[in-house]
């Protein structure tokens, strides 16, 4: 089945306003740059993302917040983006934060169809404010429900016509998970080859759960920061 669409834009054409978006990357490594611009142009409002940070000002999903699209977030990490911080005080944006690790599982049970699970992460903080808790062989655990989307949005190195991924070192990071969470999954792909050209054992990501496949067109890699001596 070839799942390969002509264009980014042809790629997230039907993200609605109010839609529920996942989007991988860590920082600024791995993020679904093109299909983020792409987005911005569907012109699509209200959308409650998840991802593990915020990008930086100006870049990835900052340029969201410029253009006001996002009006929930769930994630781990918003240090990197002051105008997040002034649309969360001003109250126009609903922020969750949530521990890395936990917010990683929260998707992986999604993926995996678990519908909750316990961690001791958080226990006895702000995160544990109207969460179930119960108590295993003397230590707390919080009750954290799985998180799921409409869309995810991800970037792969390489990629077949049929889906199936292969992810290039820290670039990997939150992608792999989110491609199995979400109802429709976009990947943006490096570099495209024809079935059977990827070593299987090197496949991370199924075809099965991904239902659309568009190859970079002006990829630029960007850093938060550049620090010189």
């Amino acid at each position: 089945m070839n799942k390969v669409v002509a264009s980014a834009d042809e790629a997230v054409r039907d993200i609605a306003d109010g839609a529920t978006v996942m989007l991988g990357g860590f920082g600024l490594c791995g993020i679904p740059a093109e299909l983020i611009e792409a987005l911005l142009r569907t012109g699509a409002r209200g959308l409650r993302t998840i991802s593990n940070n915020m990008g930086v000002d100006g870049v990835g999903m900052g340029r969201m917040l410029e253009a006001d699209r996002i009006a929930e977030h769930t994630g781990s990490y918003v240090g990197e983006n002051k105008l997040l911080e002034a649309q969360v005080l001003a109250g126009k944006l609903n922020l969750h934060l949530i521990p890395q690790g936990t917010l990683a599982e929260r998707i992986r049970a999604g993926g995996a169809g678990i519908p909750a699970f316990y961690t001791p992460a958080g226990a006895g903080t702000v995160v544990a404010e109207g969460k179930e808790t119960r108590v295993f062989n003397d230590k707390t655990y919080l009750l954290e429900q799985a998180l799921c989307a409409d869309f995810a949005l991800i970037h792969a190195w390489r990629g077949d016509r049929m889906g199936n991924l292969v992810y290039r070192k820290t670039a990997r990071n939150f992608n792999p998970i989110m491609a199995t969470a979400a109802r429709i999954t976009i990947a943006e792909v490096e570099e495209l080859v024809e079935p059977g050209e990827l070593d299987p054992d090197a496949v991370v990501t199924p075809g099965i759960y991904v239902q659309r496949v568009v190859v970079c067109r002006a990829l630029e890699k960007r850093i938060e920061k550049r620090t010189v001596r």
